[in-house]
């Protein structure tokens, strides 16, 4: 339901009348609450009235009980805090809070933020690492090899707590993404939180414009292993003929090395599942007002029978997730490692009329047997947690189950090159059961 700005200005003007709140002759400060009010409005039923699935009266009378609820506070803030607010900043603190309680892609952009973002390019320059948002903060999905934050010592699962002197926690992603991006040779100034450091640390990270990783291949025995480090867009065609030379080399088994990788989008990775799949649904996508989207595999793009093993941990994000899910609810391969990061969402930008922006997210990814990709992650079904990585290799009781002919515990390891020892070791045993 759409909600004009006249009727949502007309209805939050007659809750302060019959509360005794507006004079005939308001002030600026009162007028610019009225207005924040009124785009909570039109925020709430962008949102779909709070995700309430009754009927549409009711859902609309829930929406305008927490508006009223709302526009209290605010009176109360400006009216009897110890001192006189800032209330822009209050306003705009609050809906960073509403958009990120959706999810950690939901971002609101003030006027000004929405101006840099729509100025920002390509072209620009980043940091050299993914980052997200989880309880609150921003943290360090994966860092690109030679890139700025790993030339600085940043690594996967680091929280920035502060960039630039601007705390993380209040920001929405879209405008953290914003503050590491810049020109390049520019500099950002990070203070870093990281497990068994008792103070943040700072660190200097110099922007630089960093092309995605290539794929790379390699023989081991008559193993091939296909390592990527991103899928954005064409990374399906290079896996494709790095497999098809691996083929022609002789190899019987494939190790398919996406750990670390949470660049590039889902579509891609539908790409690369689809290598590996004659047959079956590869992912879904839908939301509440998106029209379900099922894709599924072409049996003509499917280039290899060879037994397959995926590699993930938590730095693998979005469009591997979706591959290694693919890969195992289809019963093609085994997934080993680490339970991954959770990110599978497509986004949509709303403008709002003063300015300012909404990015809200409108569909979500799920696996072929309808498990949520966002913020739940894919389980292994053959976990081998990271030697520096004490959190890894502890159970999920929660999380998805092994393989019903193969369960395994998390085993902890202690080399980084263990993940791919058991990988080796699964498809070997795969080997000798259909042999």
């Amino acid at each position: 339901m759409r909600i004009p700005l006249t009727f949502s200005v007309s209805f939050c003007l007659k809750y302060k009348r019959s509360q005794g709140l507006v004079s005939h002759k308001m002030s600026k400060k009162l007028q610019a609450l009225i207005l924040a009010s009124s785009m909570l409005v039109i925020l709430f039923a962008l949102v779909g009235g709070l995700g309430v699935h009754a009927a549409s009266s009711s859902g609309a009378d829930s929406a305008y009980s927490h508006i009223q609820v709302y526009s209290e506070v605010l009176h109360r803030i400006r009216t009897e805090y110890v001192e006189e607010p800032n209330m822009p900043a209050v306003t705009n603190g609050a809906l960073h809070g509403m958009l990120e309680s959706l999810d950690a892609n939901s971002s609101f952009l003030t006027a000004a933020e929405y101006k840099r973002f729509k100025q920002s390019g390509d072209g620009k320059a980043g940091i050299g690492a993914t980052v997200s948002k989880r309880f609150g903060y921003a943290a360090v999905v994966s860092v690109i090899p030679g890139g700025p934050a790993e030339k600085a010592g940043v690594t996967p699962g680091d929280i920035l707590e502060f960039v630039d002197n601007q705390s993380t926690q209040g920001m929405s992603l879209a405008a953290l993404k914003l503050r590491l991006s810049g020109e390049p040779g520019s500099r950002v100034e990070c203070a870093i939180i990281r497990a068994r450091k008792v103070e943040p640390q700072k660190v200097t990270l110099v922007r630089e414009v960093i092309a995605p990783p290539a794929v790379t291949e390699q023989v081991m025995g008559d193993v091939g292993y296909v390592k990527a480090l991103a899928l954005t867009k064409g990374k399906a065609q290079d896996i494709a003929n790095k497999i098809k030379s691996l083929q022609k080399q002789g190899v019987k088994k494939l190790v398919l090395d996406l750990r670390n990788d949470s660049l590039g989008d889902e579509e891609e990775g539908v790409a690369v599942a689809n290598l590996f799949l004659g047959k079956g649904t590869i992912a879904t996508l839908q939301g509440q007002k998106y029209e379900k989207v099922t894709y599924t595999a072409d049996p003509q793009k499917k280039i290899t029978d060879l037994p397959v093993a995926v590699l993930v941990n938590r730095g693998s994000a979005g469009a591997s997730e979706l591959v290694a899910a693919a890969i195992f609810e289809n019963q093609r391969g085994d997934v080993v490692g680490d339970k991954t990061w959770g990110e599978g969402s497509i986004q949509k930008l709303i403008e709002v009329p003063d300015g300012s922006a909404l990015i809200l997210s409108i569909a979500k990814y799920y696996t072929p047997n309808g498990k949520i990709i966002q913020d739940t992650g894919i389980t292994p079904n053959v976990q081998v947690a990271m030697g520096d990585d004490l959190a890894a290799a502890l159970p999920d009781d929660d999380d998805g189950a092994a393989s019903p002919d193969e369960p395994q515990k998390t085993t902890p390891a202690t080399k980084e090159d263990d993940q791919l020892r058991k990988a080796i070791d699964v498809l070997k045993a795969r080997a000798q059961k259909t042999s």
